[in-house]
C-alpha cells in the first residue's frame, strides 16, 4: 500500500497530469455542499473535470452516513460508472472517508484520487487508505482499508480556511510530531498560529504527511507500528461520539487535542513520559483549543463509548502511549479507575 502523495506547485497542471496518468473510462467528482461552491471552481481549468459527473452530498461529519454512501453508489450507477471508472474526492475528511469507502465497495473496487481541501483532511484522512462511515452513533464503525491511487496536497485550498479549521488540522500535526521527534514537536509548538506564513505551513504539512506515510508503508493494515497514529484517538473518538449524542458535534482535531491531554497523562503514569513535556504540550492545547465540557457524571458514558473502539482486544480499552517523544508504546491498557483519574486530570488541565 504505497500511496503517491504529490505536493502541488501548479494545481491545475498537477491535477490534469494525475488524471491522465490513471487509465479510466468515466470520471466522477465527489464534493460536499461547501466544496462544490468554494473549491470545485479552482479546478475549472482542468479539461477532464469539465466533462466529469459531479456528485454532491451534505457537508459535515454527521453526514458520513449509510444513506449518503447509498446516494453516491446510486449516482455512480445512474451515470454509468464501471469497474474502470475514476472517482475524485474533493473535500475534507468526511468526503475522502466516505468517497474512499464508496470506491472500495462499488463494483468491488474502483480507483480514486483524494484532493483534500482542509488542513485536517490533508494531514489525516486523505493519506493512509482508511475509508469508512459512522454507524449507530460510532465514529468510522464501518469501513475498509483501500488506498487512493494519488493524494494531491495544495495550499491553494488552505488560504480560505477559518482559524478553527486550521487548528483542527494542526492538532493532528502535533500528534505526528509527538510520535516522531522532539525537533518536529518543538517546531510546531513554536509556529505562529496567529500570524500564519502559508508557505511555511505548507512545508510543515508535507513534513507531517511524510511522517504518517512512512508509518503506513511499514504497516498498512494497522497490525503493529501504524497503531502509533492512534495517540489521543481513543479518547478523541469517545469525546466526538459523546458530543454527537448531545447534538453538539465537535471538530475532530479539537477532540484529538483534548484526547492527547488524557493520553499523555496516561503516558506519564504508565510509561514515564516526562512531566515537563506533558505540561508544555498541555499549555499549547490550553492556549489554542479551549475545552470540551464534561463532568464526573459523564465518565461512565465516555468509558462505554471507548469500549466500542476498534482497537480494543478482549474487552479491554487499548491505548497508544509514549514513554518519550518519538518512543511509542502500542497496545497499552489502563483500568477503569485510572481512566477516570485521567478524565479528572483533563478537567483540571482545561479549567472545568
Amino acid at each position: 500500500m504505497i500511496q503517491q502523495v504529490i505536493k502541488c506547485s501548479r494545481l491545475t497542471a498537477d491535477v490534469e497530469k494525475t488524471i491522465q496518468a490513471i487509465h479510466h473510462d468515466k470520471l466522477f467528482v465527489l464534493v460536499d455542499e461547501h466544496t462544490r461552491v468554494h473549491c470545485l471552481s479552482l479546478l475549472k481549468e482542468v479539461s477532464a473535470i469539465q466533462d466529469a459527473a459531479v456528485i454532491a452530498i451534505p457537508a459535515g461529519d454527521t453526514n458520513k452516513t449509510l444513506d449518503n454512501l447509498g446516494w453516491v453508489w446510486k449516482q455512480l450507477t445512474k451515470n454509468g460508472a464501471t469497474r474502470h471508472s475514476l472517482l475524485i474526492n474533493l473535500g475534507g475528511g468526511m468526503v475522502t472517508d466516505l468517497g474512499g469507502f464508496a470506491a472500495a465497495t462499488f463494483k468491488r473496487g474502483i480507483a480514486y484520487i483524494n484532493i483534500p481541501t482542509t488542513l485536517l483532511g490533508a494531514v489525516d484522512a486523505a493519506v493512509g487508505g482508511k475509508t469508512g462511515i459512522n454507524f449507530e452513533g460510532y465514529k468510522n464503525e464501518i469501513g475498509a482499508f483501500y488506498p487512493a491511487e494519488r493524494v494531491l496536497i495544495s495550499s491553494d485550498f488552505f488560504h480560505s480556511l477559518d482559524h478553527p479549521a486550521i487548528l483542527s488540522g494542526y492538532a493532528e500535526m502535533v500528534k505526528h510530531a509527538l510520535i516522531h521527534s522532539a525537533a518536529d514537536w518543538e517546531k510546531l509548538l513554536a509556529f505562529p498560529l496567529q500570524a500564519i506564513d502559508y508557505q511555511q505551513l505548507n512545508e510543515l504539512v508535507f513534513r507531517s504527511v511524510g511522517i504518517k506515510r512512512a508509518i503506513v508503508e511499514k504497516d498498512p493494515y494497522e497490525k503493529n507500528i501504524r497503531k502509533a497514529l492512534n495517540l489521543g484517538h481513543t479518547t478523541a473518538h469517545a469525546f466526538e461520539s459523546f458530543a454527537i449524542t448531545r447534538g453538539n458535534a465537535v471538530p475532530h482535531g479539537y477532540a484529538v487535542a483534548w484526547g492527547m491531554i488524557v493520553e499523555l497523562w496516561l503516558s506519564h503514569r504508565i510509561c514515564g513520559f516526562p512531566k515537563e513535556k506533558l505540561q508544555k504540550t498541555i499549555r499549547f492545547i490550553q492556549q489554542h483549543y479551549g475545552a470540551f465540557p464534561i463532568s464526573c457524571d459523564d465518565y461512565e458514558a465516555l468509558y462505554e463509548i471507548a469500549m466500542h473502539d476498534k482497537k480494543n482486544v478482549g474487552g479491554t480499552i487499548n491505548f497508544t502511549l509514549l514513554s518519550e517523544i518519538g518512543n511509542v508504546q502500542i497496545d497499552q491498557t489502563a483500568d477503569k479507575n485510572l481512566i477516570f483519574d485521567a478524565f479528572d486530570f483533563y478537567r483540571d488541565s482545561v479549567g472545568l
